[in-house]
């Protein structure tokens, strides 16, 4: 505009000369000082919240980026009625990683309960897409956090849980003045005589008191989920977690009771709310095996668009913890024996011994748990489980005077299958895999199995076991001083070890019976070295006779008893042998 006005000026007075030096000067300051504001409308964007509106959907994006129309189209997609369209677009949306930060944003206060499980279920999710809520109120101390964890155990009723937990509850509640007090500043103790445990300790650390809170709320969150919800469990766990995150075992003690919660479908949309869910998909991501699998089970229970299966208290998943579009052709199902557990039972060979060998190569691929780290790697169309049960539910529960009926095999029988029910075991084609006592109870639910018609599918499913010097005929331990009996075996009857003893002849003869008829593989090893229990003892814990259960293939390896089931490396022949029998039992099915 101003070009057009030069003629004129030119014509018009003598001092026109003049005023177009300025006009042309003020032109050419104007171009020179031109500012592009697309970068400034863009951080202005990017500072804007974004609030759900169901209306957004209907806006036109004419003038929006490529990428912005993909975000809204993928996120209106997850909300369709029909689940393959929701699963396909949850899938798109995690794996595009052109998002910019304000796009993260935007999803993180958009979507759903049901989608923010799908995206924390997805292997390496970028973390942005969650949305941390405003951080509940800090815990003032250690102090603060035992004293609210108590007020919420004596909110809840001490019906519907068993003898053990009401005894180890009341010993956590009693005269809980005393005991803080004394936590300050001297024995903790429970009134009058005080506790057995603690009598020999001038005072209990606040963490450790915390475990054994938090070991009755895990017992308390299988049945009185809706009110440790309703007292405000989450945001206090929530609030623990935060404080205590160098403690790995509290933090897999709080998600263990996130993961029961998850249980109940009626309290997912509280976990979500109370940002459990940014949580759970950190720890997915976590490097040890351990927090990555409790992370899992609660969020297999929490997903309910792709999982049927309910993993209850104690039974984790260790393939494959996320979505996955490879279909499972059959399950691998791990069983621990006594002092054992889920994950340190099917650890690598100790640390200690592969040490030199280490420093040689000059590297350190110890894995933690191998079905999780080899196996899974090996047969990726396999759901492995691994099963866990507690031969005391914390350092206190030794002295439960109801812990006997804990002890024996057909109590924990009808404790797993029920269990395993519930995840679905015997749908699919299975094989078991059994350390030492754990061989027993696995042909204990076999039994028990074939006697119930709501399992005869576990019976028709099972196609191979493979046994880890488990004393089909019994121990000579049995025989040995009380100590040193329950050392190994606190928590099976002296009985049920005896060497011959009846109890396991008629389980063996059953099982027989049923591996025969229903054509079961078997595989057993045996241990050939001593088992050092202590200072100048070394015994055959499981003696090769008693490991022989007279059918199938008997494989003597030169282990302990503890090592039996814990291979060296992965081209160790223990591992490929167990590795090959798996295979060959599940070849039919795994094959289709």
């Amino acid at each position: 505009m101003l070009n057009s006005l030069l003629v004129p000026l030119l014509i018009c007075h003598p001092l026109s000369r003049g005023c177009v030096f300025i006009t042309y000067e003020m032109v050419a300051l104007d171009k020179a000082v031109t500012i592009d504001t697309s970068a400034i409308l863009q951080e202005k964007y990017k500072s804007y919240i974004y609030l759900r509106d169901e209306n957004h959907i209907h806006l036109s994006h004419v003038d929006a980026h490529p990428y912005e129309v993909a975000l809204w189209v993928l996120l209106k997609k997850t909300q369709s009625a029909n689940k393959d369209v929701r699963l396909q677009a949850v899938q798109e949306i995690a794996a595009n990683h052109h998002w910019q930060d304000y796009q993260y944003q935007t999803a993180a206060q958009i979507i759903d309960q049901r989608t923010a499980v799908g995206l924390a279920r997805t292997p390496q999710v970028d973390l942005r897409f969650f949305r941390h809520p405003l951080p509940p109120p800090a815990l003032e101390d250690s102090l603060s956090a035992e004293n609210d964890l108590r007020q919420l155990l004596a909110s809840l009723p001490l019906s519907e849980v068993d003898k053990c937990v009401q005894y180890f509850t009341s010993l956590a509640l009693r005269e809980s003045d005393q005991s803080m007090a004394a936590q300050r500043g001297g024995l903790w103790c429970f009134g009058g005589n005080g506790l057995p445990y603690a009598q020999s300790l001038t005072s209990v650390p606040s963490e450790k008191v915390e475990t054994f809170c938090l070991q009755a709320l895990v017992q308390h969150s299988k049945s009185h989920c809706d009110l440790i919800v309703s007292n405000g469990g989450l945001p206090l766990l929530q609030r623990l977690y935060q404080l205590r995150r160098e403690s790995l075992k509290i933090q897999r003690n709080i998600v263990r009771i996130i993961g029961n919660l998850a249980l109940n479908e009626g309290v997912h949309q509280a976990i979500f709310q109370s940002g459990w869910l940014p949580v759970l998909a950190e720890m997915m991501q976590s490097p040890h095996i351990m927090q990555a699998s409790h992370a899992a089970r609660a969020l297999a229970n929490l997903d309910r668009d792709t999982v049927t299966e309910k993993y209850q208290d104690g039974v984790y998943i260790l393939h494959p913890q996320t979505r996955d579009n490879q279909p499972i052709k059959a399950d691998v199902l791990f069983i621990h024996g006594i002092l054992g557990a889920a994950f340190k039972t099917w650890r690598q060979k100790d640390r200690s011994t592969l040490e030199e060998e280490r420093d040689a190569k000059g590297s350190d691929d110890y894995t933690e748990c191998w079905p999780k780290s080899w196996l899974a790697a090996d047969c990726p169309n396999l759901r492995v489980l691994s099963v866990e049960y507690d031969s005391h539910l914390s350092d206190w529960m030794a002295k439960c005077p109801a812990e006997n009926q804990r002890k024996s095999l057909a109590y924990r029988s009808r404790e797993l299958l029920n269990k395993l029910k519930l995840a679905g075991v015997g749908e699919r084609p299975v094989v078991w895999v059994a350390h030492s006592m754990g061989g027993l109870l696995v042909k204990k639910m076999l039994l028990d199995a074939a006697d119930d018609p709501d399992l005869q599918g576990l019976i028709k499913n099972t196609k191979g076991i493979m046994f880890y010097s488990v004393p089909h005929r019994g121990t000579l331990m049995a025989e040995y001083s009380v100590n040193v009996r329950y050392l190994l075996f606190p928590s099976i009857e002296v009985r049920e070890l005896c060497k011959d003893s009846p109890a396991l002849r008629n389980l063996n003869e059953g099982f027989l019976k049923i591996a025969k008829e229903n054509e079961i593989k078997v595989l057993s090893f045996a241990e050939t070295l001593p088992t050092n229990i202590g200072p100048m003892i070394k015994i055959f814990v499981v003696p090769t006779q008693s490991a022989d259960l007279g059918i199938g293939e008997l494989i003597q390896v030169d282990v302990d008893h503890l090592n039996i089931c814990k291979p060296e490396k992965k081209d160790s022949f223990l591992y490929r042998r167990s590795l090959q029998f798996i295979q060959e039992a599940l070849q039919r099915y795994t094959s289709q």
